[in-house]
């Protein structure tokens, strides 16, 4: 039950933060790098290591957000 409301939780945050990104580049690097460090972290927990989970995440968000338009 606890894994079914981290990840609804999760995906409600990724939806709401890709609502509000930002203009550049920088800015959406800056919003994805946190929201996937947050979603990491949210997720890796359930494994057993939310440090892993948020680094993973922070960085593909960043680089996401970097390359998108």
């Amino acid at each position: 039950m606890k894994s079914r409301i981290v990840l609804v939780v999760s995906a409600l945050v990724l939806v709401l933060g890709a609502a509000a990104c930002g203009s550049t580049p920088t800015s959406r690097a800056v919003s994805g790098g946190l929201l996937g460090a947050g979603a990491g972290a949210a997720v890796g927990s359930l494994s057993g290591n939310a440090g892993t989970g948020a680094l993973v995440g922070g960085g593909l968000g960043a680089v996401g957000g970097a390359v998108t338009r």
